[in-house]
């Protein structure tokens, strides 16, 4: 299948390099986001792996209202901006409402729309007309070739810079589940297409801090069907204790584990790549 390669910062995603998407859930204290741009500095340089940071300055969908939500646009996007000349990152946030679009994108080099809100029409043409990538995470509530929905509406917007990430999709009761057929299907759609393993261990209704909130033993083995099943790039939440994270922390990977973690996918990736082509 010809898919299309996107531009973020300097990296070409959808070429054969493996990128990586991680970094905190929302952004937190100074400390903690340096701590984890500094590791994640360090093993993009060790495995040759281009990284994109991820945090987002919002969580609008907690399940409480009295849960961490960020610390707002204006804070979030300073310290995004203080990672990215720091440490060279091209950055990526999430934007809930369109009118976050315009001030997320002076600063962030690739605008996600979350999973819930894909089909949200005047949030998604919001993030289009930027004319930064967007990348569109897979709702919950689609057939994955229904993805072809919203990537139209980034494209008549005038926007071919746009990534499709996959998360599972609900089964019964709270349970995710990662059909590897959506990894076709979002390929044939024809842009780079990304596997969010850690959101896909969730487990909803079940608050993050809960141990039982997340399955992080079945990260390996989902993280590898994934790639071997052809997608262009990865995502994994990271932290320096997961466990202790203000949102996510039962799905989260320590980043100083992310090294280890990823040599088998890079592995996997590059038979992959040559039995691609």
């Amino acid at each position: 299948m010809n898919k299309k390669t996107v531009q973020v910062g300097n990296i070409t995603c959808g070429s054969s390099q493996l990128f990586l998407i991680s970094g905190p859930c929302v952004i937190e204290e100074e400390m903690i986001m340096m701590k984890t741009a500094e590791k994640l500095k360090e093993v993009g340089e060790r495995l040759k792996l281009p990284i994109i940071y991820k945090s987002s300055f919002q969580k609008d969908n907690r399940s409480s209202a009295k849960y961490y939500d960020g610390p707002g646009l204006d804070k979030g996007i300073k310290m995004l901006a203080k990672i990215k000349e720091q440490f060279g990152f091209p950055v990526l946030t999430d934007i809930h409402y369109p009118d976050q679009a315009a001030a997320a994108a002076e600063v962030v080099d690739v605008l996600q729309i979350p999973a819930y809100l894909c089909m949200q029409t005047t949030l998604v043409v919001a993030a289009a007309k930027t004319g930064r990538v967007v990348n569109i995470k897979h709702g919950q509530f689609l057939a994955p070739d229904n993805m072809k929905h919203p990537t139209k509406k980034v494209e008549d917007a005038g926007n071919t810079g746009i990534i499709l990430t996959e998360r599972g999709y609900t089964f019964g009761y709270n349970d995710l589940v990662v059909d590897p057929r959506s990894f076709y299907h979002l390929n044939n759609i024809g842009y780079p297409v990304v596997f969010d393993i850690t959101h896909s261990i969730r487990k909803y209704g079940i608050p993050s801090a809960d141990a039982k909130g997340g399955a992080r033993e079945f990260l390996p083995v989902l993280s590898r069907a994934g790639v071997a099943a052809g997608v262009d790039g990865v995502f994994v939440e990271t932290h320096p204790e997961p466990d202790k994270a203000l949102c996510d922390a039962a799905s989260q990977l320590c980043v100083y584990d992310l090294e280890e973690f990823m040599k088998p996918i890079l592995d996997l990736h590059a038979v992959e790549v040559k039995y691609r082509n």
